[in-house]
């Protein structure tokens, strides 16, 4: 992961203040097992699972990082999702 990316990702997240809430629950879900026993000890998703998004995604070796709006678009179906359930 590089920062860069982060950053986008983050500005793209702060702009939309509906889906703060949807983007810290998404991130605690998407944590990987066990984070506190592993170096940064951050609940931050798994590298291998990044990768597996990523070439699902966007095919390649899963070397590119996600779209800022692929993210939004993500976040806004998480949203949305329980109300399209009922």
């Amino acid at each position: 992961m590089t920062l860069g990316w982060i950053l986008r990702i983050g500005a793209a997240v702060a702009a939309r203040p509906a889906l703060w809430g949807t983007a810290i629950a998404q991130g605690w879900r998407l944590r990987r097992r066990h984070w506190y026993r592993i170096a940064p000890f951050l609940p931050v998703p798994d590298p291998d699972y990044l990768r597996f998004r990523s070439v699902t995604a966007y095919g390649g070796d899963g070397s590119r990082p996600p779209e800022p709006g692929d993210v939004i678009t993500y976040l806004a179906w998480c949203r949305a999702w329980p109300h399209v359930a009922r």
